[in-house]
């Protein structure tokens, strides 16, 4: 009769969470990311410049 090893350790499978996930904030949540422009200060050029790049081309 032969013997078969021993299987090498098992990583542990992560635990379950059953806590509400509506409890928690999400990236939507936020008001990062919904279209604001790096930069410091506004001026009424860059304002122009940027209604002018987001005008949809139906709209000129």
């Amino acid at each position: 009769m032969t013997t078969a090893p021993d299987p090498a350790p098992r990583e542990p499978k992560p635990a379950l969470v059953f806590d509400d996930p509506l409890d928690q904030q999400s990236s939507d949540d936020t008001d990062r990311g919904w279209g604001e422009r790096p930069g410091v200060g506004s001026d009424s050029a860059a304002d122009l410049k940027r209604f002018l790049d987001e005008k949809p081309p139906h709209h000129i």
